[in-house]
């Protein structure tokens, strides 16, 4: 084995490029949901990073580090989310100097709305990508 990797085909290509597709198609269908509770798709990304990790344990600097984002901008959406009544922070029992983040009852409500939807979606699409993805397997 000479370890030159092996040349990519026309088909290679399509495969890749479908992928991509239907992986934008739900980016697509799920701003247009978080548009529709009013909110920009990166508040529908903090909202579900804070609700799927464990009570009291997302701080801004864990949402940042979750959402890929400089902690300044983490910050500036926190200060959003809360002015909008979605979520609220609290000092930390283990380091007072940190703020813990958790979600209002109206933050919750319109994550479990999106949630239920982005479900339905991804029963639709969900075999479609999963297909895809192992068709870009070279194996």
């Amino acid at each position: 084995m000479s370890g030159d990797p092996v040349p990519l085909t026309d088909s290679d290509y399509a495969r890749l490029a479908d992928f991509r597709y239907s992986l934008r198609r739900f980016l697509h269908f799920s701003e247009r949901a978080a548009a529709a509770e009013g909110l920009k798709p990166q508040q529908h990304q903090a909202l579900l990073a804070i609700r799927g990790r464990a009570a009291g344990s997302t701080t801004v600097g864990v949402l940042a580090e979750r959402l890929k984002l400089k902690h300044h901008t983490a910050v500036e959406l926190v200060q959003r989310l809360e002015a909008a009544g979605l979520l609220s922070k609290h000092p930390s029992p283990g380091d007072r100097r940190s703020m813990v983040l958790e979600l209002t009852a109206e933050g919750s409500a319109r994550l479990e709305r999106l949630t239920l939807v982005h479900r339905r979606e991804l029963k639709h699409l969900g075999p479609e990508i999963i297909s895809l993805l192992f068709s870009l397997d070279p194996s």
